[in-house]
């Protein structure tokens, strides 16, 4: 599928592909002894394919948000003013178009193509990220995406001049925080799981839970009464939010306008109005990305964010490995202590989703390791930055379907081995503390094979 980008995904794509091998030498040079991260899992990557028993239609309207997903865009499309990449699968591609952050960075070349500066924080070999600033300079919260690059000096951006935030300026004060592509993989099927069947994962297990002070909750506001039961305090529609670092949007279509507008600067139908609405920088009238009622093609009256969305929905969840890395028996091993040292607690295994009109969707498995829960990662996480209902030191439980073949842990990127991922779980104040404690006094052989596992996801 990759060979449908254009020019700049195409170079990624290949270049991504190359230095996996070399992050598997550097993951496995970190740790000297004992247990270690075998890195990412080598081979045909497990992700990128459609749902399987899509209708011939289905499959269709699959390829064409595909295409959309993996266009570059241009200035004439409504890029910018202000942006961290031209396109989405630029920063979703590891390993397939719909992934997380690749191994080579395209932020580094797209920054080569203005005058803009590259910040400090990008890096050829590091990942793709957007920075949000904490602070205001009165002090208030910030915790707004402020866009790394500009349309000054790109071509078909004549007479467009723009400053970048002073990112040196604002690291000095320590205001910035970072955060990373989440993957795409299988979200139709999270979208479909029922509320309930969260809530009722919520109140399972609540002794073990209690005891190692794992408490867990939705991003959503529970006191006073509306419509449907629930306070409106997450900016959606009262009920649970799943998608996102912290469970900051309720559905697809909100997560892929969102992205639209604020990571390429493209007015859509979610967002109308520009970011930055300077006059000398808008290239074309606002908004950009709409439906055109007037194409008879039904593909072509949707709007990209339409696109997105359809993309992502019919996206086929990625496959674990039976056997790699360290054989079928490590692998079931893992999973077993994975269980009972209660990283299952919060990582839920799998849940199930509702009906729906999309029999692919439909009464389906949704093995994707997380509750969706926001829970308090103490400290040692905290980003400072609030979202909805979740708070500055609150994530969602990241899924971990697809770790296999990831890059790049945490919710800023800081690492690429799995065992300082697990560390970093536990400081002062994490729900995670007792899990983790309960991990690292096991027999570096059970370390071993609880990392097999993760990596055969």
């Amino acid at each position: 599928m990759i060979h449908r980008l254009k020019s700049t995904g195409s170079i990624v794509a290949v270049a991504a592909i190359a230095f996996v091998g070399s992050f598997q030498v550097r993951i496995a040079s970190q740790t000297t002894s004992g247990a270690r991260d075998p890195g990412p899992r080598g081979g045909a990557p497990g992700a990128g394919d459609p749902l399987p028993g899509l209708t011939p239609a289905q499959a269709e309207y699959f390829q064409v948000g595909l295409e959309d997903f993996s266009a570059a865009e241009e200035p004439a499309d409504g890029l910018g003013p202000r942006m961290n990449l031209d396109s989405c699968v630029g920063c979703h591609l590891q390993p397939a178009a719909g992934g997380s952050s690749p191994a080579v960075n395209p932020q580094v070349a797209f920054a080569a193509a203005s005058r803009d500066a590259l910040p400090p924080f990008i890096t050829p070999n590091g990942p793709a990220r957007e920075a949000r600033f904490v602070a205001n300079p009165d002090g208030t919260p910030d915790g707004g995406v402020h866009a790394l690059f500009t349309l000054s000096g790109r071509v078909g951006a004549d007479g467009c001049t723009l400053e970048q935030p002073d990112f040196a300026a604002q690291l000095a004060r320590h205001n910035v925080i970072f955060r990373i592509p989440t993957p795409t993989f299988g979200l139709g099927l999270v979208e479909q799981i029922p509320d309930a069947a969260i809530a009722q994962n919520q109140a399972a297990n609540s002794a073990a839970k209690a005891s190692l002070g794992i408490r867990g909750r939705p991003n959503f506001h529970v006191a006073g009464r509306t419509i449907t039961g629930q306070t409106n305090n997450n900016g959606n529609d009262g009920t649970i939010a799943r998608f996102g670092w912290k469970a900051q949007n309720k559905s697809l279509l909100m997560f892929a306008g969102e992205a639209y507008n604020v990571e390429m600067g493209i007015t859509n139908e979610l967002f109308m109005t520009e970011r930055d609405e300077v006059a000398a920088c808008q290239s074309t009238g606002t908004p950009n990305s709409i439906s055109n009622l007037d194409e008879a093609d039904a593909t072509d009256v949707m709007s990209s964010i339409d696109k997105f969305a359809l993309f992502m929905r019919l996206l086929a969840p990625p496959a674990p490995s039976p056997d790699t890395p360290g054989g079928a028996t490590s692998i079931a091993r893992g999973r077993q202590v994975f269980t009972s040292t209660g990283c299952a607690l919060c990582h839920n295994p799998s849940f199930k989703t509702g009906a729906s009109k999309v029999a692919a969707l439909s009464n389906k498995s949704v093995n994707l390791f997380s509750d969706l829960l926001l829970h308090d990662m103490g400290v040692g996480l905290a980003d400072g930055v609030s979202q909805g209902e979740a708070g500055p030191r609150e994530f969602r439980t990241a899924p971990l379907w697809g770790l296999g073949q990831r890059l790049f842990f945490l919710h800023d990127g800081r690492t690429s081995n799995l065992m300082t991922a697990i560390r970093a779980h536990q400081s002062s104040g994490s729900e995670a503390n007792g899990v983790v404690s309960r991990f690292l006094g096991l027999s570096e052989a059970q370390k071993q094979d609880v990392l097999n596992f993760l990596r055969s996801l």
